[in-house]
């Protein structure tokens, strides 16, 4: 004969520590909250019934910022703390430096219009 277990060490149906399955957590036809736009956030905000002169997300300004910006290499878009006097272009490493010396002067000039630094030759 079998002994019959109690129900204190019977484990429960759901274990609160699992994570729940997606047809649990969602049953068939109920949709999933979905992202919204930055116009359907505006609008469920009421901007319009606060005060012109209140500061919220719509109409903040900001100063200018004190820090100086990053020196980002012209070539490879890393932080660039060297830079070549004879082109003014900002190089990351060594190996940077050889391609920036070996580039046509077209070149040069359209990397430092990227960044409007652009030095215009008479």
């Amino acid at each position: 004969m079998e002994q019959e277990i109690e129900a204190e060490i019977v484990l429960p149906t759901h274990l609160s520590f699992k994570n729940v399955q997606m047809y649990e957590k969602y049953p068939k036809g109920q949709a999933r909250g979905r992202w919204k736009h930055l116009k359907q956030i505006i609008q469920a905000e009421n901007y319009q019934n606060y005060p012109p002169d209140a500061p919220n997300y719509v109409n903040i300004e900001s100063p200018p910022s004190m820090h100086p910006c990053k020196r980002i290499c012209d070539i490879t878009g890393f932080e660039a703390p060297y830079s070549d006097p004879r082109t003014n272009l900002r190089y990351a490493n060594a190996d940077v430096f050889k391609i920036i010396r070996s580039l046509p002067n077209e070149y040069v000039q359209t990397y430092l219009a990227l960044r409007n630094a652009a030095v215009v030759l008479k």
